[in-house]
């Protein structure tokens, strides 16, 4: 049973997309909504992107740069706040946490798409490279 579930959360972080897309389903069997479906598979493969992300920048580079990736979620969420701030006169952290935890499902499927193609560029070329 224990081999099971690792291999699902293997599953998950290495391809989120599929736990962005189990999350829609059953959220959609349970509450027959479309749009809050689609809001709770957001927030839930958000989670899977930031792991993705970080286990491809070590295969690719053999390090781990968790650090700068939490760093930068700190300063996105503070420039989150000062510019909700600035704006609304008044920091609601419901939307800020909201808004914040978006952008980071967009920053990080944005560089899971890119670290998957620098990837799959960069293993050819080292196995074209090869004589």
């Amino acid at each position: 049973m224990e081999s099971v579930f690792s291999f699902l959360i293997a599953t998950f972080v290495t391809a989120p997309l599929l736990g962005y897309i189990l999350v829609f389903v059953i959220a959609k069997q349970l509450t027959k909504n479309h749009r809050s479906s689609v809001q709770l598979a957001i927030d839930i493969s958000t989670i899977l992107l930031i792991i993705s992300v970080h286990f491809l920048i070590v295969t690719i580079w053999d390090k781990s740069f968790l650090w700068i990736i939490l760093l930068g979620m700190i300063s996105i969420a503070i420039g989150f706040a000062l510019l909700h701030w600035k704006i609304k006169h008044e920091i609601n952290l419901a939307s800020l946490f909201k808004g914040f935890w978006r952008f980071n499902f967009l920053l990080f499927f944005s560089a899971y798409i890119l670290l998957i193609i620098f990837g799959l560029i960069q293993r050819v070329s080292i196995h074209i490279s090869l004589p």
